[in-house]
């Protein structure tokens, strides 16, 4: 990992790169992590707005969010982070305070840890002390990348699917 990386808020500039990003997750039959980053049916520039838009007002179920994606010195972006301001009911039980997910191509090169990393300061400048991180305990890249960032498991969640929930909590 060399060069200058950045973490920053998405742009009307980067639409390119997005969906060169979006791209590579739909060519690997996988759906984009964390999902704060999918369009969902918009256009970049509609997803673009609603994203500002819920970091300051969520839709009924969710709550303030702030989306980011880590950019290589060449602009490509490495992968995207969703940080939850505080916790529902659901978030608390299944998906904590920030989620994170890096392009197929980028895995396995320890970008995850440095995205993760890269996101707790921000979380605690929105007054998070503890941020909870969760990982499917299969994924076991996922569950390295949380204790390689602090991450303390707290418990395993059995969910509805059948997948467990791993719960971790990092202070912050």
């Amino acid at each position: 990992m060399t060069g200058r990386l950045k973490l920053v808020k998405p742009t009307p500039d980067m639409e390119g790169a997005y969906l060169d990003f979006a791209c590579e997750w739909e060519r690997h039959g996988e759906v984009i992590i964390p999902y704060g980053a999918r369009l969902l049916g918009r256009t970049y520039g509609q997803w673009l707005a609603d994203t500002a838009a819920y970091e300051r007002v969520a839709p009924d179920g969710y709550v303030p969010m702030s989306t980011y994606f880590l950019i290589g010195e060449d602009g490509e972006i490495i992968g995207a982070v969703n940080i939850r301001h505080y916790l529902n009911d659901h978030l608390l039980r299944h998906s904590g305070h920030i989620g994170y997910g890096v392009r197929s191509t980028r895995r396995r090169q320890g970008w995850a840890t440095k995205i993760l990393g890269m996101a707790l300061p921000i979380a605690r400048g929105l007054g998070i002390e503890r941020a909870l991180v969760t990982c499917d305990k299969r994924n076991i890249a996922s569950a390295r990348t949380i204790l390689r960032n602090g991450g303390v498991l707290e418990n395993e969640v059995l969910e509805e699917s059948g997948q467990i929930t791993q719960r971790y909590w990092i202070d912050l």
